[in-house]
């Protein structure tokens, strides 16, 4: 049997069909914060490709932080459970699993959504990204638990409305990933100071969580192989959390990496990786000897060969794929069916190096696509990048539009 086919079990007892995940995009379509009909398209489409596992974009548990201004939120005193409900049940009548990744942002929400963001320590975003966000305040230790709390909440919400799972977003520079960091986390209380103070946070959110959720349905998180900038959570640091993680029974840990500051998420890799397809997989081997949860990796998988090869040498145990299966429906199919298909991802250009410059392609273009499926339109892998560009600056004006390109940094 191909080890892409193989199913496989998580700690708490449910079942994966398959190896490959769609990892999280974010969708940036919700309406008025809730998800709309765009959303089960989409999913629909995707369950129909055969992923064993879709996870969702992020969403927020605070309608007051918001990373990106059309996100999904799920909290106390918003009315959209049968909108929730409706998005869980797209993938009705497979085997595909759909969880939700919940997310804060922390002092990643750009100024033009959030004069007042928050954070661990009263610390700027550093550089050029400086101007588009506002130096968060310092939370409270009330505060703290308050989103605990919310962290929580949302959990049980997404169990009530019927999905399979949830997603723990700790990297990629959120409030998560703030909280591990020593360079942006410089509290003096239980919260700071040592790894142990500061992976206190992302425990006590583990911890309600599974006390919303029970002990059988699925809490994953997604974890910074290291920030890659001076001074910040480093591979040591990522191999402590995950192995704190897994003994406290967490179901699965997707290795990712970088932040605004430094996006490692966006695929650039040091000369000595480039002979490899995945980005992180060099980090993720000293995790997977320390944990007893299945190991996830997201990022740079190409080839049919290449991910059964991972597979079976035994360095993850899932393979999430994101750009891929935004532009290629059936990529999950034809890899389970034994078709040496290789990934249809390719640089994107306007032809203008200033253009190439001034906007984020490989996010707005890939959103471009989601936003067809929503639509119940096939991905276009020919599409021209303008129309992306005259939608972004239609939606955030000439004046927002460099706020916009320096905050929007996903994956």
């Amino acid at each position: 049997m191909s080890y892409l086919k193989k199913p496989i079990s998580l700690p708490c007892g449910v079942t994966l069909p398959n190896r490959l995940v769609k990892a999280a995009m974010s969708e940036n379509m919700a309406r008025n914060l809730n998800p709309g009909v765009e959303f089960v398209n989409a999913y629909k489409m995707w369950a129909n490709g055969g992923t064993g596992l879709l996870i969702s974009g992020n969403v927020m548990i605070d309608s007051r932080h918001l990373g990106e201004p059309n996100n999904v939120v799920i909290e106390k005193g918003r009315d959209n459970k049968e909108a929730l409900k409706d998005w869980a049940a797209a993938t009705s009548g497979t085997d595909t699993k759909l969880w939700i990744q919940i997310n804060h942002p922390g002092k990643q929400s750009p100024k033009f959504l959030n004069k007042t963001p928050v954070a661990p320590s009263a610390i700027p975003l550093s550089g050029s990204l400086a101007a588009s966000f506002c130096t968060p305040r310092v939370l409270t230790e009330l505060e703290i638990y308050e989103i605990i709390e919310r962290f929580g909440h949302s959990a049980k919400m997404v169990k009530e409305c019927g999905f399979h799972g949830v997603q723990i977003h700790g990297a990629h520079g959120y409030l998560v990933s703030q909280f591990l960091s020593p360079r942006h986390n410089v509290r003096t209380d239980d919260f700071g100071g040592s790894l142990e103070n500061r992976m206190r946070f992302v425990k006590e959110v583990y911890s309600k969580m599974r006390a919303e959720v029970g002990p059988h349905f699925p809490i994953g998180i997604k974890l910074n192989s290291a920030d890659f900038s001076k001074g910040g959570f480093s591979n040591e640091d990522a191999v402590a959390v995950a192995q704190s993680l897994s003994a406290m029974g967490i179901d699965m840990i997707e290795i990712s990496g970088g932040s605004y500051e430094a996006p490692a998420m966006m695929g650039a890799r040091k000369d000595s990786t480039l002979k490899r397809e995945a980005y992180f997989l060099d980090y993720a081997r000293e995790i997977k000897k320390l944990i007893r949860c299945p190991l996830m990796v997201t990022g740079g998988f190409r080839t049919r060969s290449f991910l059964e090869e991972v597979l079976k040498n035994d360095e993850v145990d899932l393979i999430g794929m994101a750009r891929p299966l935004a532009i290629n429906l059936h990529l999950c199919n034809q890899l389970l069916g034994g078709e040496d298909v290789v990934s249809q991802i390719q640089t994107l250009t306007s032809g203008f190096k200033k253009i190439d410059a001034m906007f984020p392609l490989e996010v707005i273009w890939y959103a471009s696509q989601i936003h067809r499926m929503g639509k119940n339109q096939l991905p276009d892998p020919k599409a021209s990048v303008y129309p992306s560009i005259l939608k972004t600056i239609a939606n955030v004006g000439l004046a927002g539009l460099k706020r916009f390109c320096l905050h929007c940094k996903e994956l």
